[in-house]
């Protein structure tokens, strides 16, 4: 009997196993449950339930006089999205968009139709049911950069209260720090309760490079660190697991999944917004909303649905027989992701790093589901993270230009999976690991933190039903090949460390197929590798972009209003003017906090303005 074989016998029983012991996961009990029968209007309309729009549904139904409804394109989690180390088996499934780029040649050319995956979750909790888990919240500076842009209450010091309010820190150390963390929030933060014998040497490598062991999200962003995860008890925890299940017993919610939005729906002479068309088991629906539509549906549908309803470059609608509400010129424009380039691996001669194929056996499934710890914990081997500022930076400034994600797994031992998750071509992947699948190693992807380049969303057509047009522009600004080059360059630097020789690191330094006339290890050859081997780490934003009414660019104000059009607003990673030095769940987590926040006070406000009209027209008398 063959190895495949018997992993095809061995597998549904330990997914059985697996599905039994967290059975509470995806019990219909304990999940939100589904409104059947929608009302016919509400006082908000939350369009999308990821990371930001979990939040808004959360904070909104706290007031018990305000009726919420969700809407949700996809579906519940299931007990294998919960498994951190399995997140790359989630792409291309029920629960993602399957999003792809257009062709282009500054990037992604070793992927298939030189096309980029774009994974986008399609379930409830949205991409913080794919992700790695990462918390990392940026740099002080970018917050302070957005402010200064005209964007008034949103410098660090006015976001960092709502990082702290959604946070329950898991680590008893950084607990006690309470300027920059807090406790009793409803998202769990924690360290992976399992590290390989290479997590340790990794913080060693650092530290012989000069660098210091520090909390980034703290009070110095420079350094390496045992990251921090969205988990609970070794298990992930999304946004729909922190934020929407507690409060599935509130009366004034409601939620629609499998929902697909199509349309904002706008009155066109008094540009107001007022309900929201959807497809919900194959029938058109509309839901009227009495005070706003709220927008989360992240970077790419929040755009595609502006445009669908009229707002956007009127250019552009026009061409596709749209009518114009709004000419905003700036709606899908300004998109911004973080890169790297996959394929820094490095082997070594012993046995403790993540291999994929002897990570599914009867010990690590009754390790996870009893003891909730083993290498099934572990966010796809991700075990340290570092900030470092290359050439090109202020290097007396704490705003590094590049984050190394260190894995204590390789592209090697990814296999199927991992290959069709970033989309690379069958001989691209064979010609590079068929001869070291399975062996031990490790990678290092050195992420690009503030690329200059742009791309931009545009419809293909008016059906909704047709993605939109997305090119991601990738390296189009050379100053994004300098940074990312130093970026390898460190990594290769940091694995040259004693404390990584001692496990006889070496890299893997077979030329990329595409790249075999450039000699290794030069300018030019790292240049082509970066462009060949291209990886979008999942950070898609700015494409609604906040600003000042000057910016002829902005998209929303500061309270995060559509401009031009009433009653709309955009609460996501769309927002963001610029893309922040890290992996950006953590700051949508808290847009959704402060978006939130926004409205209660907006609508506070409003009602304390009628009480004193009403109580002043009652003193005439």
């Amino acid at each position: 009997m063959t190895e495949i074989s018997i992993k095809l016998i061995i597998a549904p029983i330990l997914i059985s196993a697996l599905t039994y012991f967290h059975y509470h996961l995806i019990d219909p009990e304990n999940q939100t449950q589904v409104t059947k029968d929608l009302l016919k209007d509400y006082d908000f309309v939350v369009v999308g339930g990821g990371s930001a729009g979990s939040v808004v549904v959360n904070r909104l139904t706290e007031n018990p006089e305000w009726s919420v409804l969700l809407l949700e394109a996809g579906g519940h989690e299931t007990v294998i999205s919960d498994v951190p180390a399995l997140s790359t088996y989630l792409y291309n499934t029920k629960m993602d968009w399957k999003y792809r780029t257009e062709n282009q040649d500054s990037a992604c050319q070793a992927m298939k139709d030189k096309r980029c995956c774009w994974p986008r979750g399609k379930v409830l909790g949205g991409s913080s049911v794919l992700n790695a888990m990462l918390y990392v919240r940026g740099n002080r500076r970018d917050y302070d950069q957005w402010e200064s842009f005209g964007n008034p209450g949103w410098g660090y010091d006015d976001v960092l209260p709502y990082f702290k309010k959604s946070q329950d820190q898991r680590n008893p150390y950084l607990a006690r720090n309470t300027k920059y963390h807090s406790t009793g929030g409803y998202l769990t933060v924690q360290e992976c309760p399992y590290n390989t014998p290479l997590a340790p040497a990794y913080l060693q490598a650092a530290e012989e490079m000069g660098y210091n062991i520090v909390d980034i999200n703290g009070q110095q962003q420079m350094g390496f660190t045992l990251p921090q995860y969205t988990m609970r008890k070794g298990a992930r925890c999304s946004a729909a697991k922190a934020f929407v299940h507690p409060v599935k017993f509130r009366k004034n919610f409601h939620l629609s999944l499998w929902s697909h939005v199509t349309r904002i729906l706008i009155d066109p002479s008094t540009k107001r917004a007022y309900g929201v068309e959807f497809i919900r088991n194959g029938r058109v629906e509309t839901v009227f909303a009495k005070k706003e539509v709220i927008l989360s549906a992240g970077a790419i549908n929040t755009p595609q649905l502006l445009m669908l309803s009229g707002i956007g470059a009127k250019n552009h609608l026009e061409d596709l027989d749209i009518p114009v509400i709004q000419d905003s010129p700036g709606v899908g424009q300004n998109l911004q992701d973080h890169i790297s380039i996959i394929g820094l691996t490095f082997l070594i001669d012993h046995e403790i790093s993540i291999v994929y194929n002897r990570l599914l056996n009867i010990n690590t499934i009754l390790k996870y589901v009893i003891t909730e710890n083993g290498p099934l914990t572990s966010s796809i081997g991700l075990e340290v993270v570092g900030f470092l500022s290359t050439k090109y930076a202020n290097q007396t400034d704490d705003w590094p230009d590049v984050e190394l994600i260190i894995s204590s797994s390789s592209v090697n031992n990814g296999g199927k999976p991992f290959q069709d998750a970033v989309c690379i071509t069958d001989n691209f992947y064979n010609e590079m690991y068929e001869e070291i699948t399975g062996q031990d190693g490790f990678d290092i992807l050195p992420m690009l933190l503030r690329p200059k380049s742009r791309g931009y969303v545009k419809l293909r057509s008016k059906n909704p039903l047709d993605y939109p047009l997305m090119y991601h522009n990738y390296l189009t600004n050379p100053d994004d090949v300098n940074v990312l080059r130093e970026g390898v360059k460190a990594a290769i630097a940091f694995a040259e460390t004693n404390s990584m020789k001692r496990f006889g690191t070496r890299f893997y330094s077979k030329p990329l197929p595409n790249c075999k006339h450039l000699p290794i290890f030069t300018d030019e050859y790292w240049e082509c590798a970066i462009r060949q081997f291209t990886m979008t780490i999942y950070h898609m934003s700015c494409t609604a972009k906040m600003g000042p009414r000057s910016d002829p660019m902005a998209v929303v104000d500061p309270s995060l209003k559509v401009y031009g059009v009433e009653g709309l607003r955009v609460i996501d990673a769309s927002i963001m003017p610029t893309i922040i030095s890290g992996n950006i769940n953590a700051p949508v987590i808290m847009i959704g906090e402060k978006g939130s926040d926004l409205i209660k006070k907006d609508w506070m406000s409003r009602r304390k303005r009628s009480n004193e009209t009403i109580t002043g027209s009652f003193n005439q008398y």
